[in-house]
C-alpha cells in the first residue's frame, strides 16, 4: 500500500472495502454509533459498494483552490518522533477577478518537534499533480453521485483552521465545543 500511495496512485477497490468493512464491523462491535471517513469513497464504484455495506447519511466536499492545496501539500511536515502533522507553508492568495482572497497561516510545530520534522515521500510537486489528475478523472464523478441522492454538502474552505472550523460547524448545524477546536481543517 505504501508503494502505491508514493507513487500518487489509488489502492484497489477491494483492498480499501475490505479494510473498511472490518474497520466499520469492529466498531460496531464495540458500540460505536457512527463514523467519518476522509477521502473515501474516491470513485463511483467506492461509492456504490460503500452504500452496499452502510447507510451514509452525508457527504462534506471541503473545496480548496488549487493553488492553496498545491501549496498545502508541499508545505506538509511530520514530526518523526511523535507523528504530529504541521506545515509551514503560509498561503496568502490575494483577490482577484472576483474571487475572494485567502490566507492560511503556517501550523508550526511547538518546540520539541522542531528539529524533528520530515516530510512524506509523496508530498512532491509530481505526485500532488498525479493526484489532481486522477481527482479529475476519477474521483469529481463521486460529487455527482451523491449530489443526485441528496447527501452531498459543499463547503469552500476559506482559510485556516480559525476561519473554517466555525463555519463549517455551523453550515452542519452543530455547536462549537472547546474539545473540537484542535481538528485540522
Amino acid at each position: 500500500l505504501k508503494e502505491i500511495v508514493t507513487q500518487g496512485k489509488l489502492v484497489s477497490d477491494e483492498i480499501i472495502i475490505d479494510l473498511l468493512s472490518k474497520r466499520l464491523e469492529a466498531g460496531e462491535a464495540k458500540g460505536e454509533s457512527g463514523f467519518i471517513l476522509d477521502g473515501f469513497p474516491r470513485t463511483v464504484r467506492q461509492a456504490e459498494i460503500l452504500e452496499g455495506v452502510t447507510d451514509v447519511d452525508l457527504v462534506i466536499n471541503l473545496k480548496l483552490r488549487e493553488e492553496a492545496l498545491l501549496a498545502k501539500c508541499l508545505g506538509r511536515r511530520i514530526c518523526s518522533e511523535c507523528g504530529g502533522n504541521y506545515n509551514v507553508a503560509c498561503i496568502d492568495i490575494k483577490a482577484e477577478n472576483g474571487r475572494p482572497g485567502m490566507y492560511m497561516a503556517p501550523l508550526p510545530p511547538p518546540p520539541q518537534c522542531a528539529s524533528k520534522l520530515i516530510t512524506r515521500p509523496d508530498d512532491t510537486e509530481e505526485v500532488v499533480k498525479q493526484r489532481l489528475r486522477i481527482y479529475q478523472a476519477m474521483t469529481r464523478p463521486v460529487e455527482d453521485f451523491y449530489r443526485s441522492r441528496g447527501k452531498l454538502l459543499e463547503f469552500d474552505l476559506p482559510g485556516g483552521i480559525p476561519e473554517s472550523w466555525p463555519k463549517l460547524l455551523c453550515a452542519l448545524n452543530l455547536e462549537d465545543r472547546e474539545d473540537k477546536q484542535s481538528a485540522a481543517a
